[in-house]
């Protein structure tokens, strides 16, 4: 018998919430919701300037890196320390 792992230990908003709140168009919407998307918006009181600093560290024009480049510095970091999010 196979058990369900849990995707996180905090509980998480369904799917129509998230959807609100990443808006359409999101650059990250890619069908379904994103481990780490989850857990930013279980915690909707921060989730707001998260979203905005994150934006601006992987969007603004400003800074030595272009966007490429800043994507594959997060999936490199992510995999560094086995992040599953």
């Amino acid at each position: 018998m196979s058990e369900e792992i849990p995707i996180a230990w905090v509980k998480t908003p369904d799917e129509a919430t998230i959807r609100q709140y990443m808006g359409k168009g999101h650059p990250y919407d890619f069908g379904f919701q994103p481990r780490m998307t989850l857990l930013i918006t279980a915690h909707m009181r921060i989730a707001p300037f998260f979203g905005q600093l994150f934006r601006e560290i992987m969007f603004s024009d400003q800074g030595a890196l272009d966007r490429r480049e800043r994507e594959m510095v997060a999936a490199v970091t992510s995999a560094a320390q086995d992040c599953h999010y």
